[in-house]
């Protein structure tokens, strides 16, 4: 490093001289003729960004800082991502346990609830980053269809999860990240070899050792709750919810980083809202819940669904998506712990082998898609 005289060059401090502490309060070099250290030659200088006070250094910007740009700062707490993934895995457990203990409330109403919750969430970070509620006019259709497809896979996963086993409909839509890696390589022509294959086959066995069709099993199918009707109905509303899942995460990927996220999920809870309203007065469903139970869990199946989203989105901040993925495992883990426990319900040893083939599946996947992403930024480096 070199010290520049009013931001061109000079020489360099004797050796064994102690540096000068910069005034409190003072930018590094920001009088004028103040002498500064300036990057050596061949070391590319900061940006204005860069320049900024790292935190790490009581305040004092690079390149005086510790650390120079670009450089991995060492996590505060290891493994803090995957806890946060698996704490956001709970609360959703958990939410879809409620929604399995209300008695008097349809779905789609649990539905409308929950979108008011997100709205209530996502509206002042609208006003604070100043998004507007429309987008950008050449991404408005993409993200109506985010809304669109997004909250219909919500209210299909809810039917479901009313339907049929909580662990059943849980490991259906596990199978979301296959199904994902199919719709881009159609509509985004990404890469799809041999392996993306063999672990979609892997997730439709899963699915059907979970569905039970009776052509397959024979007309007396066990393990299910109500009428093996119910089961089929909840089971196709199962992969409907998790292909318009996979759609919403194409859709995204479309979109990329040129649209605020708080404003894909505007669209996402201001449709669902529509969307749930029209369908309740077609059903004609609409009704305040009677039970003073049944009003207790509708608010906390929004406050568990925004705090599993909350530490999901964290976790996907501070680790890197693949180890994420994989640690979503634990949701159909905690899905057949809380069903033993709470619902007294035993899944069937085809339950338990068609999750076994969609967590492979799903864990497949990711850990594939994650080694791409390293393989790939180790070649941008080079």
């Amino acid at each position: 490093m070199v010290l520049c005289q009013g931001g061109e060059g000079a020489a360099a401090p004797a050796a064994g001289r102690k540096e000068p502490e910069l005034p409190p309060g003072r930018e590094d070099g920001a009088g004028a003729g103040q002498p500064r250290l300036c990057p050596a030659p061949g070391i590319e200088a900061a940006s204005a960004e860069e320049r900024r006070a790292c935190g790490c250094c009581s305040g004092m910007s690079w390149p005086r800082c510790c650390e120079a740009p670009g450089t991995k700062k060492k996590a505060a707490c290891p493994g803090l991502g995957l806890l946060y993934t698996v704490l956001s895995a709970f609360l959703f457990s958990v939410a879809s346990l409620f929604l399995k203990k209300i008695e008097d409330v349809h779905s789609v109403e649990v539905s409308a609830f929950r979108c008011v919750f997100q709205m209530a969430f996502v509206l002042p970070g609208l006003i604070y980053y100043k998004t507007g509620f429309l987008g950008p006019k050449g991404k408005r259709i993409f993200l109506f269809f985010r809304g669109f497809l997004g909250s219909t896979a919500m209210i299909l996963l809810y039917y479901a999860y009313q339907a049929m086993p909580l662990a059943d409909a849980t490991v259906i839509t596990f199978s979301s990240p296959v199904f994902t890696s199919l719709l881009a390589w159609i509509f985004l022509k990404e890469k799809y070899s041999i392996w993306d294959l063999l672990f979609t086959l892997f997730a439709i066995t899963g699915v059907i050792l979970i569905a039970r069709p009776p052509f397959l099993f024979g007309s007396r199918v066990t393990g299910i709750e109500g009428s093996y009707t119910d089961h089929l109905k909840g089971t196709i509303a199962a992969i409907t919810s998790t292909v318009s899942a996979a759609s919403t995460i194409v859709i995204l990927r479309k979109v990329g980083k040129s649209v605020h996220y708080f404003l894909s999920i505007w669209y996402y809870a201001v449709i669902g809202l529509i969307e749930c309203v029209v369908a309740l007065f077609v059903l004609n469903e609409w009704s305040l819940p009677h039970c003073g139970k049944d009003r207790v869990l509708l608010i906390l199946i929004g406050l568990l669904g925004l705090g599993g989203q909350i530490f999901l989105t964290k976790a996907l901040q501070i680790e890197k998506a693949g180890p994420v993925s994989i640690m979503k495992t634990m949701d159909v883990v905690f899905a057949f712990i809380l069903q033993i426990l709470f619902l007294n319900h035993l899944p069937t040893w085809w339950t338990v082998g068609g999750a076994l083939c969609v967590v492979a599946s799903s864990s497949g996947t990711a850990i594939r898609k994650w080694r791409q992403s390293v393989k790939k930024a180790k070649q941008s480096e080079i």
